[in-house]
């Protein structure tokens, strides 16, 4: 009988980092209030700290759980992608800087949606954030030729967030989607390996 209590408390803990994550991709950091996320989780304020001990516990579970969440819609695209004939490179490519991605914060990768409040977190938000980016890159080293220099990964991570970030300012929009197909060209061009 003891095993359902637990398995409840895990669900509600799941659904308050599921709410959270999102509204942290799409409303920053100063938008997470306790209270809104425990109100769109169709919970009591009270019952906020019988799963975290401070907000800043919340947004570094919520920031891991966003990240999860993106770099497993990644690595599915990614296969996807090859499965259609691209090249794994390509079809992250395609993935990162898609109109999806542009008109979604909400569901997308945390580090292009917070990139520019991540320095200014406690530390537990700090740390996340740096598992958060250390992942990107694992994911676009993976995805690259082996031969090219070392750094390289960090270059194309840069490129991909600081394009998506450009294109949401831009707006979703002709404009925002312009911007990303040039991203995505330019991308193609120097990263793309030679097919045989």
């Amino acid at each position: 009988m003891e095993a359902a209590p637990a398995n409840r408390k895990q669900l509600t803990h799941d659904r308050i980092l599921d709410t959270a994550a999102r509204v942290l991709r799409d409303a920053g950091f100063h938008g997470v209030g306790v209270a809104d996320i425990m109100k769109r989780a169709g919970l009591t304020h009270g019952g906020f700290y019988a799963h975290f001990a401070s907000r800043d516990a919340l947004l570094a579970e919520a920031l891991e759980r966003a990240g999860q969440d993106s770099q497993a819609r990644l690595r599915r695209s990614i296969d996807a992608g090859e499965a259609r004939g691209l090249s794994r490179f390509q079809a992250l490519v395609d993935s990162y800087l898609s109109d999806r991605h542009l008109k979604s914060p909400d569901s997308g990768c945390p580090v292009a949606a917070l990139a520019s409040e991540l320095p200014r977190q406690g530390e537990a938000v700090r740390e996340a954030a740096q598992a958060r980016v250390d992942s990107l890159l694992g994911t676009v080293e993976a995805v690259l030729p082996a031969d090219l220099p070392a750094g390289t990964a960090g270059v194309v991570a840069g490129q991909l967030v600081g394009a998506l970030q450009i294109a949401r300012t831009l707006g979703d929009n002709a404009k925002g989607r312009r911007h990303l197909a040039a991203a995505r060209a330019f991308l193609l061009e120097q990263f793309e390996p030679p097919r045989h």
